[in-house]
């Protein structure tokens, strides 16, 4: 196993350990904080395994922040409809 796959797991485990703990913001700072932590993890993942691993590792992290890509879908597809909108 590499560093990068390492790295990956311990994201996961820091990401579970922090979804525990109770939060007053419903957990959306350490969302931001989880996110700007993967991206960089993510490229490093893809860089040493190939997209394949890339793709599954940001599946895996699509799986524990489901939330955040489940509003940037919703975002996505009002300003798609606005533009669609607007052209009409």
């Amino acid at each position: 196993m590499n560093w990068s796959i390492a790295l990956a797991g311990l994201w996961g485990v820091a990401a579970n350990l922090l979804a525990m703990i109770p939060s007053k913001d419903n957990h959306w700072t350490r969302a931001y904080i989880l996110i700007a932590v993967g991206i960089p993890i993510l490229g490093y993942v893809t860089f040493q395994n190939g997209p394949w691993i890339g793709l599954l590792v940001l599946a895996m992290g699509m799986s524990v922040l489901r939330w955040p890509v489940i509003y940037l879908t919703r975002w996505t597809k009002t300003k798609m409809q606005g533009m669609k909108a607007a052209d009409e």
